[in-house]
């Protein structure tokens, strides 16, 4: 029997203690609405909830059909487990360090809502007073969970397991709960300085994408990279099934952020839906008049690129702006991806051109075009007249970036100095399904019957066996 090492039992052992450490947190009753919440606020609340849960398996199969076949299962299971660890660690003090008291608004006291302590029976969120407090970090673990996932997608096919484990929990705790902090509780030194962010532009998809650059950099290249074999994505219905759920999750994710049933959330809904239409067709478009056949991974990455780009925008502007936005981040992320694939640089998905460029862009349109006819708790941008909102945008970019980058890069350079981060040259080879997980993905075969007559008149029959792509 194989000696388990104290590395490979640590994981376990602090589950373990967690666990009977919720023995001991008294436990509370339930909120009492008195009166105070809105029912049909809930009720949609509840439904954005889900739809933003839904992101993360929709992220696996984005993901998961663009990678080689052997690195299927490795690639989709990384977005996917991010919900079994962030879950947790949100419980026990991610959503404190998040939107528990402030401290010099920089991070929340994780004392505040140790183990959720007092967020079943708590008052509601200053921000979010018509649904109970539960409810509202609830959603907030969503975005939690998705976030870590989105980096998967720079880091797949060379990345050990136990290591991307690792990384999710410093990631949580050190990036993300940071940047939430400073953007979206009332007392976090950027939503003080006046940026803003609707839903997420700078806390999920900057973060990830700088983390994305950062572990890209760390891991290095793949050897297929090296070698300059192109890989061809193993199920491209994958990456159509997964962009059409991230489309329809993409929803509660924007319109979910007025954390109501109001007029705000019917503008965030109607405005994510045009950026990601129009930047779809923009990236189609553009590859076509680049000499490129118009494709399906195509359309789907830019349409992907429009909901990152519209995020933080979603609930200042117009529609009619949003089309705008769609289709200028489209362009600048094509052209990115195109400039990258000549670099040396390994972002094995183009995350960073993708996520990190498209809410990049989405954060300086927000200051070009936010207006507060739509949102009157928002401000005006550049282009009506507020040229201090646009340089007050540009200056939290500016910090989100620089801070996201560093600390992600010193969580990579850390984990690979305590664990191998990466996988031998013979596990890439294999693949990290069947060396990482002793599983394989299995495709099935379809069997097509072809008839032809031959010139004496004679029937051919032949089989040809084809690949379903399930």
């Amino acid at each position: 029997m194989k000696k388990i090492t104290l590395k490979e039992l640590a994981p376990f052992l602090i589950l373990v203690i967690v666990a009977i450490g919720s023995l001991f947190v008294p436990s509370l009753p339930a909120f009492n609405d008195g009166g105070k919440y809105n029912s049909a606020d809930i009720a949609w609340m509840l439904v954005a909830t889900a739809l933003v849960f839904l992101m993360t398996p929709a992220l696996a199969f984005f993901y998961g059909g663009m990678v080689h076949r052997k690195n299927i299962l490795s690639t989709m299971i990384k977005s996917v487990v991010a919900a079994g660890v962030v879950s947790i660690l949100w419980v026990v003090v991610g959503y404190s360090l998040c939107f528990g008291d402030s401290i010099g608004g920089f991070i929340g006291n994780p004392a505040t809502h140790f183990f959720f302590k007092g967020v079943a029976s708590g008052a509601p969120w200053s921000l979010s007073p018509t649904i109970p407090l539960m409810l509202f970090a609830l959603f907030q673990l969503m975005f939690a969970v998705i976030t870590p996932g989105l980096v998967v997608g720079a880091v797949a096919e060379r990345i050990r397991f136990t290591s991307y484990i690792l990384f999710i929990a410093l990631f949580s705790l050190l990036v993300y709960a940071p940047i939430a902090h400073w953007t979206w509780h009332p007392d976090g030194f950027l939503a003080k300085m006046g940026a803003l962010d609707f839903a997420g532009g700078t806390v999920v998809h900057i973060s990830a994408g700088c983390a994305a650059l950062a572990g890209a950099l760390v891991l290095k290249q793949r050897q297929s990279h090296i070698e300059q074999r192109e890989i061809p994505p193993a199920n491209i219905p994958y990456v159509l099934i997964g962009t059409g759920l991230l489309w329809f999750g993409w929803f509660g994710f924007n319109a979910g952020s007025a954390t109501a049933a109001n007029g705000l959330a019917v503008s965030a809904f109607a405005t994510t839906n045009t950026a990601a239409a129009a930047a779809g067709c923009a990236w189609m478009f553009f590859d076509v008049i680049r000499g490129k056949k118009p494709s399906v991974l195509g359309f789907c990455i830019g349409a992907v690129v429009g909901l990152v780009a519209i995020t933080p925008a979603s609930g200042f502007v117009a529609v009619p702006q949003s089309i705008f936005i769609g289709v200028i981040a489209a362009i600048i992320s094509n052209i990115a991806v195109h400039i990258k694939a000549k670099s040396k640089l390994d972002d094995t998905l183009d995350v960073f051109p993708c996520h990190g460029l498209g809410g990049i862009v989405g954060m300086i349109l927000t200051g070009v075009l936010a207006t507060k006819t739509v949102n009157s708790a928002g401000n005006d941008g550049l282009l009506y007249g507020n040229p201090s909102f646009f340089f007050i945008q540009l200056k939290a970019l500016a910090i989100v970036v620089s801070y996201s980058f560093i600390m992600s890069y010193l969580i990579f350079k850390f984990i690979n100095f305590i664990l191998p981060l990466r996988v031998s040259v013979e596990e890439e080879e294999l693949g990290l399904d069947a060396t990482q997980h002793n599983e394989k993905y299995i495709q099935g075969t379809l069997l097509v019957e072809n008839f032809s007559v031959d010139e004496n008149g004679s029937v051919k029959q032949d089989v040809l066996i084809e690949s379903d792509g399930f």
